[in-house]
């Protein structure tokens, strides 16, 4: 795709957004069958169903997705998606690239082993090797720009008000 066709296809929908507000809230939606025989929980995508599971250092068989590592596959396609945008708009060429994204989980948080040990991860890093002809001066901005815009990149940086509930198909005897 090409900066005139990007334009084409977001300015009317940008325009719409600035004429009225409220059309550009969202509420995305994601639901899970927890299966509690199995200890996983199949997550229903636009592109099917992935049974995430226990990782095999928590006493997972290894045959479900990671829900961790799912959170960092999230983070690698929107921060890839973000770049490719970006770069398009600004007209960078970008023949094409990779996405590496890691991060630092200790498992005792999670088992229950050591209250010091925190649960979820502690660091996370993103790396891009791109192929492309941009400057140094291009690519800082390309990806200066891919961490403001990257949904998945700002929700983790700048977490949201969590609400938890619960909703009982029946009442608890």
């Amino acid at each position: 795709m090409n900066p005139e066709e990007l334009r084409a296809r977001q300015s009317p929908i940008k325009e719409h957004y600035k004429q009225e507000p409220a059309s550009a809230l969202f509420r995305l939606k994601a639901a899970g069958e927890i299966d509690p025989q199995r200890l996983t929980c199949t997550v229903k995508t636009q592109c099917g169903k992935v049974e995430a599971g226990l990782h095999s250092a928590a006493g997972g068989d290894g045959l479900a997705a990671c829900s961790g590592e799912m959170l960092l596959e999230a983070l690698a396609g929107c921060a890839g998606v973000t770049l490719s945008a970006v770069a398009t708009a600004l007209g960078i060429p970008v023949r094409g690239g990779r996405v590496k994204v890691d991060g630092d989980l200790d498992f005792r948080g999670t088992l229950g082993v050591s209250k010091e040990a925190p649960v979820g991860f502690s660091a996370i890093r993103i790396r891009f090797e791109l192929d492309t002809d941009a400057d140094w001066t291009q690519l800082d901005n390309l990806i200066r720009l891919t961490e403001r815009y990257c949904v998945v990149f700002q929700t983790l940086k700048n977490p949201p008000v969590f609400e938890v509930g619960r909703d009982l198909a029946a009442a608890p005897i």
